[in-house]
C-alpha cells in the first residue's frame, strides 16, 4: 500500500468516526418523546438530520434543515415535513437573515406538545443570522470578510458577530425562554464549547441555567483515535497530538514538519483548526491546501515524508477541495507542470499549485464537520520496522 493510499484511508476511517448521521442516530436511539420538532443547521445538516429521522421516524414533526449550498442530500427533499434552506457560507448573504428569521421564528411558535431538538455543527454562524435593530447586511457581511482575510481566531470572531447579531451567543436559548429542549452538536472548535460552536446559537445566554440539554456527538478528538487506529491495523504506530493545533496555516506547517521528524513514532495526527490573512490579491486555496504547499516547501529533497492536510468537511475555506496530500516531490511536480510555486505560496494561490502537482484531495461534503487533521508518515521508520507504505509516491 502506497503512503498515499493510506493517509487517505486513515482521513477516511476519521469521517466515519465521526459521521453526523451515525453520531446522531445513536444519540436519539432511546429517546421515548412522542413529538419531536428538529432544526439542523450547519454544514453536517443534512447528515445530522437524517440520523435523527432514522432514529426517531414518524415521531418527527417538523424538520428545518438549514445548510450550505450544494450540502443537501437529495434523501431529505423527499421526506414529508421537511422545510430545506440552503444558505451562504463563509460570507453570510440576504439568505442568511431570511434563514435566521425563519428559525427563529418556528422556535418562538412550537407547539406546547413538541419537544425542540438542534442539531449544530461549524457553519452555522454564517448561514443563519438575525441582526440588531439598526445593523445592516453590509456590516455583517465586512465583519466576516475582515475576520476571515485577517486570519482572526474564533473568540476574536464570535465576540465581534455578538454585537451585530440576535442569535449568537445564547440567542435560541432566549427564544426558548427555560423551555425544555435537546441540542446535538458536531464540534469544530478548542474544548467543545456549546458558546462557542456555531458562535454560540445554542450555547446559554449568560442569565442563568436554562433547559437545554448539550451533547457533544463528535469531535476532533474520536477522528484522531479513528485515523490512529486504521494505521495501528496496517502496522504503523502514529503518534497523536493531544493539544489542538491552532495560529497561522505556515507556522503550524512547520511546528508538524518539525514533530515529524522528531517523533520516533512512525509518524504523527493532529487535528484543530488554523488560520490564513490573506492578501488583496490571492487566488484559490484555503488554510489546508497553504499548509500542505508550506510542508512541501520545508521538507528536504528526498525526504521520505508523506503529509496529509484537509478539513474534515471536505472543503477548504471557499474552494471545493478538501486539502492535499504532498511529499518531498510535490514542489518538483508543480514547477515541472509549470507552475510559479513561490508566487503561488506567496498569493495564496496554493490550490492551483497542488492541483498542478496532482496532490488535491476532494471528497465532496462528508456529513461531518469537527476542523482539520494533519497526518504524516516517515518511510524510514516504517522501514525500520520491516514495512514500507512507501512503494508508490
Amino acid at each position: 500500500m502506497s503512503a498515499r493510499h493510506l493517509l487517505l484511508e486513515s482521513f477516511d476511517a476519521a469521517l466515519r468516526a465521526v459521521d453526523g448521521c451515525r453520531a446522531v442516530e445513536s444519540a436519539l436511539r432511546d429517546c421515548t418523546r412522542q413529538r419531536v420538532s428538529l432544526f439542523a443547521v450547519g454544514k453536517a445538516a443534512s447528515a445530522m438530520a437524517r440520523g435523527a429521522i432514522r432514529a426517531l421516524g414518524p415521531r418527527v414533526e417538523s424538520l428545518l434543515l438549514i445548510t450550505k449550498d450544494g450540502h443537501v442530500d437529495d434523501e431529505l427533499r423527499q421526506v414529508p415535513r421537511v422545510t430545506v434552506r440552503e444558505s451562504a457560507h463563509p460570507v453570510p448573504d440576504s439568505r442568511s437573515l431570511a434563514a435566521g428569521l425563519e428559525l427563529a421564528t418556528r422556535v418562538q411558535e412550537l407547539p406546547a406538545d413538541s419537544w425542540p431538538v438542534f442539531l449544530v455543527s461549524g457553519g452555522s454562524s454564517s448561514l443563519v443570522e438575525l441582526l440588531h435593530d439598526g445593523r445592516t447586511l453590509e456590516e455583517l457581511r465586512t465583519l466576516n470578510e475582515r475576520g476571515l482575510a485577517s486570519g482572526w481566531d474564533i473568540a476574536a470572531l464570535n465576540t465581534e458577530r455578538a454585537r451585530l447579531s440576535r442569535l449568537k451567543r445564547g440567542g435560541i436559548a432566549r427564544l426558548l425562554a427555560g423551555r425544555p429542549a435537546l441540542a446535538l452538536f458536531l464540534s469544530d472548535v478548542p474544548a467543545d464549547d456549546p458558546g462557542v460552536i456555531g458562535s454560540g446559537l445554542l450555547g446559554q445566554d449568560g442569565g442563568g441555567a436554562d433547559g437545554i440539554e448539550r451533547v457533544i456527538v463528535g469531535n476532533i478528538g474520536a477522528a484522531i483515535r479513528a485515523a490512529s487506529a486504521t494505521a495501528q491495523a496496517r502496522g504503523l504506530n502514529l503518534e497523536p497530538r493531544a493539544d489542538p493545533f491552532a495560529g497561522r496555516a505556515d507556522e503550524v506547517a512547520a511546528q508538524f514538519v518539525a514533530a515529524l521528524r522528531d517523533t520516533s513514532a512512525d509518524g504523527l495526527v493532529w487535528g484543530g483548526e488554523s488560520t490564513v490573512s490573506l492578501p488583496e490579491k490571492h487566488g484559490r486555496g484555503g488554510r489546508n491546501t497553504h499548509l500542505a504547499l508550506t510542508a512541501a516547501r520545508l521538507l528536504r529533497l528526498g525526504e521520505p515524508v508523506t503529509i496529509l492536510a484537509a478539513g474534515s468537511d471536505g472543503t477548504d475555506g471557499p474552494t471545493s477541495d478538501a486539502g492535499a496530500v504532498i511529499d518531498a516531490g510535490t514542489i518538483e511536480r508543480a514547477e515541472l507542470a509549470g507552475c510559479d510555486v513561490e508566487r503561488a505560496w506567496r498569493e495564496f494561490d496554493s490550490g492551483l499549485a497542488l492541483e498542478m502537482s496532482g496532490d488535491l484531495v476532494h471528497t465532496g461534503p462528508t456529513g461531518t464537520n469537527v476542523g482539520d487533521l494533519v497526518i504524516g508518515i516517515k518511510h524510514s521508520a516504517a522501514r525500520a520496522r520491516g514495512r514500507d507504505p512507501a512503494r508508490v509516491l
